[in-house]
């Protein structure tokens, strides 16, 4: 997935379009990425023996990686990921339109 963790996106659909945030949890299995203070739904909890009174609290769900766009440290523009792999088994991510490098992954050997 060309989305890690901390990375800063900007939503392209949905009821958050336009609003962006730091990447706090990648689901690889689903194709899911989890935002910061977005996509933000209320969940209710039930009362029990251990938690006392039941209530209302608010969890950041996931959304679908084709939803949201990767915003270039470097420039600060949307982009896509471009790979780089140097012989020295060294792979990069590069915008894809400032040509510059996100941030390094040494492959697993």
């Amino acid at each position: 997935m060309k989305i890690k963790t901390n990375d800063k996106v900007k939503i392209t659909t949905g009821k958050d379009k336009g609003k962006s945030g730091k990447v706090t949890r990648v689901v690889a299995a689903d194709s899911k990425v989890v935002v910061e203070g977005l996509n933000v739904v209320k969940k209710h909890i039930k009362s029990g023996k251990d938690s006392g009174k039941g209530q209302r609290i608010e969890v950041a769900m996931p959304l679908n990686v084709s939803n949201v766009t990767l915003v270039c440290p470097n420039c600060s523009k949307e982009t896509r990921v471009e790979y780089m792999i140097l012989e020295s088994g060294e792979k990069h991510r590069i915008c894809k339109k400032c040509k510059q490098t996100i941030d390094s992954k040494v492959k697993d050997k």
